[in-house]
């Protein structure tokens, strides 16, 4: 895994952030300071565990987290910024923020909001051209079922259009009994993504922080710090 990675989605509510907390817990497992930043928080209303605090939550108290911007209502970015009356968040602030965090971390988290092209201001700002700006690769966390093939293509075509290198992606929710659609994904989302299938997070495995490095490691594939095995769980679940 790089020093630097962004952490986005097909959408919202994919699971992100658990897929987050899972890369900051191996990580810190493995004896590495781990920095994660969201950039703009919503929904949130001020004082309200938002998206950073859920990872601490998960990967423990050692983590450094960082948001930028918040706002209460549970829209994009920019619309959020708009009817709070509150600053939109500004590339320099992502910039510089990351530059500090990287400096003082072995390994530094971007979990963006919502997908790759959500705005964050009214000019375009959007997590890929922070991502661009930083050099950094890129996770992309997707759903299992059904209509997760195009929305997995499109995040490609977006990567592949900025010239944004894909970190691979990783399904957020894996259910205890997939349909054959879930299972038919596992051999086609590798395809439409044009990047390898790094993990698949069970369903529900936030729920309780105790063992949570233990489940990450086993959902993870060692390029991310686990020993999740793609081909072993693509036999198990064959349609």
């Amino acid at each position: 895994m790089s020093r630097l990675l962004f952490v986005t989605g097909t959408g919202t509510e994919v699971g992100k952030t658990a897929v987050t907390a899972a890369l900051a817990a191996l990580a810190v497992r493995s004896g590495r300071s781990v920095a994660v930043l969201k950039p703009g928080q919503t929904g949130m209303a001020p004082g309200e565990a938002g998206d950073a605090q859920e990872v601490a939550r998960l990967a423990g108290p050692a983590v450094t987290l960082r948001e930028l911007a918040r706002y209460p209502e549970p829209l994009a970015p920019d619309r959020a910024a708009l009817r709070s009356g509150l600053p939109f968040l500004t590339l320099d602030q992502v910039l510089d923020c990351v530059t500090g965090l990287t400096a003082g971390h072995d390994l530094t988290l971007v979990e963006g909001a919502g997908g790759l092209l959500v705005r964050y201001d009214r000019d375009g700002l959007t997590l890929a051209d922070m991502a661009r700006a930083l050099d950094a690769d890129v996770l992309t966390v997707v759903n299992a079922g059904l209509g997760t093939l195009n929305s997995t293509a499109l995040n490609a075509e977006a990567l592949r259009a900025r010239g944004l290198r894909s970190a691979g992606i990783v399904i957020g929710s894996w259910p205890a009994e997939p349909d054959l659609a879930m299972r038919c994904n596992l051999a086609d989302l590798p395809l439409d993504a044009g990047a390898p299938l790094l993990g698949a997070l069970p369903a529900g495995v936030t729920a309780d922080p105790s063992g949570f490095a233990d489940r990450a490691a086993a959902a993870l594939a060692p390029a991310l710090g686990g020993h999740w095995d793609a081909d072993e769980f693509a036999r198990t679940w064959a349609a």
